[in-house]
């Protein structure tokens, strides 16, 4: 019976011990990130969990559809916005926690080609001709009515006189991510991302720089949901820290908060 007893004792220690893991599992962050931070946050969040031990749940996407997808009840616990017009529309539905929220990155758009095409140096200025430069291909970014780099991409084309004539030749994706790819699987003659995204596919170049009083500020809001776990905070404040403006950075957004130790 003793013996008995000691198994029996054992198990119940064997059985606690696997309960750990889970528990482990309970510190789990989710992020619901604009698509074009997948490269950068991935490095930031493998820092953090190195740091702290926390994993993350990451889903990249447009931040129109990640917006709606929180609305709609998705259990997120941080926010990443690639404009503020999605943040401001998180907002008002009551599912972020306004306080938490920082203007945290800037950005830049940029004409992309595919790598080995002829087109090269585009002078980008008043009265550019897109749709001349495209030919008979098309021109690739996202859903210019929801996707944020869309937004920005025709508010930048209509004020420098070549919207009109570019639209019928342009592909909405669904993402800045699915525009590049489109662009890089030469699927695409021309395409308008982030100068981020260009940096991190080798399948693209760089043809031209929009500049940037042609379109609105692009600003990526952070901000935690009203549904946060306690140990959001310290994460975003890690997101605020000199560790992550070295990882941004390098990526190339340009951080525009002070950052903390």
């Amino acid at each position: 019976m003793i013996r008995i007893a000691g198994l029996f004792t054992a198990f119940v220690i064997l059985a606690g011990a696997s309960l750990s893991p889970a528990a482990a599992e309970d510190k789990t962050i989710t992020v619901f990130a604009a698509a074009s931070m997948k490269n950068a946050l991935d490095e930031i969040d493998a820092a953090y969990t190195a740091k702290t031990g926390v994993k993350f749940s990451v889903s990249y996407a447009a931040s129109s559809v990640l917006a709606k997808q929180i609305e709609q009840g998705a259990p997120a616990d941080v926010f990443v916005s690639a404009d503020t017009d999605w943040m401001d529309y998180a907002i008002s539905k009551k599912t972020i926690n306004e306080p938490t929220r920082v203007n945290l990155l800037g950005n830049s758009i940029v004409l992309i080609a595919p790598k080995d095409s002829k087109i090269d140096n585009v002078t980008i200025a008043q009265g550019f001709d897109l749709a001349k430069l495209a030919g008979d291909g098309k021109i690739a970014t996202g859903d210019v009515k929801s996707v944020p780099v869309g937004k920005y991409a025709k508010a930048a084309l209509e004020k420098l006189g070549a919207w009109q004539a570019a639209e019928p030749k342009f592909a909405m994706a669904e993402s800045v991510r699915a525009a590049l790819t489109l662009v890089a699987r030469g699927e695409a003659n021309l395409g308008i991302v982030y100068s981020t995204d260009a940096k991190v596919e080798p399948g693209v170049k760089v043809v031209g720089t929009f500049p940037a009083d042609s379109h609105p500020a692009i600003i990526y809001p952070v901000a935690a949901t009203t549904t946060a776990k306690s140990e959001t905070n310290d994460y975003l404040a890690f997101l605020r820290s000199t560790a992550a403006k070295t990882i941004l950075e390098k990526y190339g957004f340009k951080f525009l908060v002070s950052p903390t130790t």
